[in-house]
């Protein structure tokens, strides 16, 4: 006999007839509920940073309006046109220029230096520079008192040169500068660093001198961190408090500037007067840093 031989059927069927594996999802068009996007997550995250800058920057920013047009605006005229406002404005924006100006050329030196050379110490200097951001304005004012007050370290010397500096318009100068320092410098060394030093070292290649190279090749590519960097420093020096208080005394129609005529006026009750010149200082310094930022934003 011979034997009947039987065949298997296939291990795999057709590829016409094989159905999609299980787990696969189905061509239907829409994602799987696992991976679908929660818009909810967004609009949370959203909501959690505008409400933080709301109860932060803007509560305030609309109280004090509110405070200034509290008896409509004659009142502001009358508050902002005031001698001892209109001198304190002025000792303020002297201030404030004259740290912008120290600073624009010192703490772009500064920046160079630290990005261009390796030299002992540096780290060590790399931290102090930041130290205004770590001290109190008002402990950076008592070590001003502390070197040039009466019985200060350096007193005899400024008195011998006729230079006072504790409770006159020099040590106030002094009190601003140290803590707008890390402004500038922490502004331009990111922007000297991705600047790198080929086309500096092209430029000495072809016969330029360390003046040419930094004016035509160095500057041109700072030129907006260095404006972001004034500007941040003379936005800083506009609001300046605790160290100046110090250092000058608030001595009225000498030494007062904006912010503590401010302060003044909310400890005698002239509440008109306080909140119009805050909200004037606010402004400028609002205006600042918005041009400053747009002026980055076209920059990138």
């Amino acid at each position: 006999m011979t034997p009947e031989i039987y065949l298997a059927e296939p291990l795999t069927a057709p590829t016409a007839n094989r159905r999609p594996p299980s787990s696969a999802p189905a061509a239907t068009g829409h994602q799987p509920s696992a991976v679908r996007r929660r818009p909810w997550g967004k609009w949370l995250a959203i909501g959690a940073v505008v409400a933080y800058v709301a109860v932060l920057i803007i509560a305030p920013l609309g109280a004090l309006v509110a405070g200034a047009f509290a008896r409509g605006i004659p009142p502001i005229i009358v508050a902002l046109t005031d001698t001892d406002v209109l001198s304190a404005f002025w000792r303020t924006l002297l201030i404030s220029v004259i740290v912008v100006l120290v600073h624009g050329v010192f703490g772009t030196a500064v920046a160079w230096v630290m990005v261009r050379h390796r030299f002992r110490g540096r780290a060590l200097l790399n931290g102090l520079i930041d130290l205004p951001f770590a001290v109190s304005p008002v402990v950076a004012g008592y070590m001003l008192i502390l070197l040039f007050g009466r019985d200060g370290v350096l007193a005899p010397l400024t008195e011998a040169l006729g230079i006072p500096v504790a409770f006159a318009l020099p040590g106030m100068i002094l009190a601003t500068l140290f803590v707008t320092m890390p402004f500038m410098v922490r502004e331009l060394m990111p922007v000297l660093h991705a600047f790198g030093i080929e086309q500096e070292q092209a430029a000495a290649t072809i016969g330029a001198s360390g003046w040419q190279t930094f004016r035509y090749v160095t500057f041109p590519a700072l030129r907006h961190g260095f404006i972001y960097g004034i500007t941040l420093t003379f936005a800083r020096a506009l609001g300046e408090f605790g160290a100046i208080l110090v250092i000058s005394g608030g001595i009225q129609g000498r030494t007062e500037t904006t912010t503590l005529y401010i302060f003044r006026a909310l400890d005698d009750r002239q509440y008109i007067g306080a909140y119009s010149a805050a909200l004037v200082l606010g402004l400028i310094s609002l205006i600042l840093v918005l041009g400053a930022d747009r002026m980055r934003g076209r920059e990138h």
